[in-house]
């Protein structure tokens, strides 16, 4: 892992830019060492600088402590986007447009993203809980798709915030079934182009006890920022 710049922010947080081979990330700390971490990803594939994710690691770390680290996916952020990949898109957004069934298409794209994501996410792993600063244990709060298979592989995770999204490869939703970890899953009641009942029976399917729906009126973006500070008491009563 080699830090490639830094900043103290203005809520007293060491922002950190970071490459570890082809996988460029950033980490948030807040000085209290050893400190939990959590995984953040991206709420739908975006980039790590996005700006709601961005506000989320700040608060965090500034407000409780935990260490927070971000990567760019596969295709995704500052990393090149192969033709296949923008082609899938695109065959997805038609599909969508038109009322066609998608979950070829899902699996097509997703699928791909969760099989290279999750290998970075392990290595990253490796490399910062190496870190003096970090202590464990390790929460990941993001993309449902990529979160469930790296929860289930990735025995250090020890709870999770999943952004409900009904686009899951039908492989992993499978996989959701043997999750046993403590788990909160945020669905925007409104967000266009999303079935609700696949997302629900994603939730349902989850073989965990302790797993918690958060159902809040709005579109894609839309998630209140009580979420934020409601999923901070949840990392805290797991992790610290």
């Amino acid at each position: 892992m080699r830090f490639t710049s830094e900043q103290r922010l203005d809520d007293g947080v060491l922002e950190r830019e970071f490459t570890l081979g082809e996988i460029p990330g950033l980490l948030w700390t807040s000085g209290s060492a050893p400190a939990p971490l959590i995984l953040i990803g991206h709420p739908g594939s975006l980039h790590k600088r996005l700006p709601r994710l961005v506000a989320r690691a700040r608060y965090y770390a500034a407000e409780h402590g935990f260490a927070v680290a971000a990567i760019d996916a596969p295709g995704h952020g500052d990393r090149p986007r192969s033709a296949e990949d923008e082609q899938t898109r695109s065959d997805l957004r038609r599909a969508l447009q038109a009322g066609e069934p998608v979950d070829e298409i899902v699996d097509r794209l997703l699928l791909p993203l969760v099989e290279g994501a999750v290998p970075e996410w392990r290595t990253t792993l490796d490399a910062l809980l190496a870190l003096p600063e970090i202590g464990g244990p390790v929460g990941y709060e993001g993309l449902t798709a990529i979160g469930i298979r790296l929860a289930l592989v990735e025995p250090r995770i020890a709870a999770a915030v999943f952004f409900g999204m009904g686009f899951v490869p039908g492989i992993v939703r499978e996989e959701a079934r043997q999750l046993t970890l403590p788990l909160q899953f945020l669905l925007q009641w409104d967000d266009a182009g999303m079935e609700r009942q696949p997302v629900l029976d994603l939730f349902d399917a989850f073989g965990s006890q302790q797993k918690t729906l958060h159902a809040n009126m709005g579109g894609h973006t839309g998630t209140p920022w009580f979420e934020t500070e409601d999923a901070a008491r949840f990392f805290g009563r797991h992790l610290k």
